[in-house]
């Protein structure tokens, strides 16, 4: 009798495992994997590539500040523009300042009166750009009380910009993480019916393994590496796939940059570079799809033998 019960069983050393290889169940799990990988990928590949924009955004931003010089009556433009320049150059920690001609003050009013319009007629602010060395040292608090000798000066050191800016990179981010649990909730879940399914389709064997004295952790155990190596497989692909997308869209994005819609794209994403910590994190993700696979299967699998034993 206990010769044919253990003829029911695939040997440790020989073709066949305990847990079958190739099953439908088994291919439709490292399908699933594969695509939860490269999506996982993708979004921790975008939260990098936003964060990284949005490093670079604050830091030119906050380099800069601007004087804008409104019309006043009485008072002469042009003078008041070189002495807004020339208090800027004087101010530590400024690097250069330089008064927008005429015509650049125009062509920043194109976006919103249109191409074309003839401004000659009309008084126009004026702007002087104020390039800052250290944005940290840079005695923007002096100019300030400095301009207030010019009329109609003010000084604008985009601070509300930046906080948008970073108000928006960061919702991004929190929005890319969010997504990441939820893949991740979704992963744990189609694991567990796939496990529930696997021990379903080899309750024979399970039963048979519990009458000659398996325990109910050499059975998980071996479901585990099942399942282990389902994760690896599943997460090594994906992740493969991710890379090979960064590097076509990364390709493409730079032959668009020289348009106006792959400018904008390049504004956004920068030139789709993740760089090297982007490309561990994204590596990252083999091992941490293949731990979730591993322990999901073995936590279903001892709590259902558990609840059947």
């Amino acid at each position: 009798m206990i010769e044919r019960l253990m003829s029911l069983l695939p040997r440790r050393g020989g073709a066949a495992p305990i847990v079958p290889e190739k099953s439908v169940a088994g291919r439709t799990l490292l399908l699933m994997i594969t695509i939860m990988s490269f999506l996982s990928a993708v979004t921790l590949g975008g939260v990098v590539l936003v964060q990284k924009s949005a490093i670079a955004w604050s830091a030119d931003v906050g380099r800069e500040v601007t004087i804008q010089i409104r019309p006043v009556a009485g008072e002469v433009m042009e003078s008041n523009l070189r002495t807004a320049v020339s208090l800027a150059e004087t101010t530590p920690g400024v690097a250069s300042a330089r008064a927008l001609t005429v015509e650049e003050s125009q062509k920043l009013l194109e976006p919103w009166l249109g191409a074309g319009l003839d401004l000659s007629a009309i008084e126009i602010p004026r702007l002087v750009v104020v390039q800052l060395s250290d944005p940290v040292d840079a005695d923007i608090e002096g100019l300030q009380r400095n301009l207030a000798a010019i009329k109609g000066a003010s000084l604008d050191t985009h601070a509300a910009w930046r906080q948008q800016l970073n108000t928006m990179a960061g919702t991004i981010v929190l929005s890319g993480l969010l997504v990441l649990v939820l893949i991740g909730a979704a992963t744990v879940l189609a694991i567990i019916f796939a496990t529930r399914g696997a021990m379903a389709t080899n309750r024979e064997i399970v039963d048979v393994l519990h009458y000659i004295g398996a325990s109910n952790s050499f059975i998980a155990g071996e479901f585990q590496g099942r399942f282990l190596s389902i994760g690896l497989q599943g997460g090594l692909l994906g992740t493969a796939a991710a890379l090979a997308f960064f590097l076509l869209v990364g390709t493409a994005a730079g032959n668009m940059l020289s348009s106006e819609a792959g400018a904008q794209i390049g504004v956004l994403f920068g030139r789709f570079a993740i760089g090297m910590d982007g490309l561990l994190l994204l590596i990252a993700v083999i091992p941490v799809i293949a731990a979730l696979t591993a322990v999901t299967s073995r936590q279903t699998v001892r709590r259902y033998l558990s609840q059947t034993s």
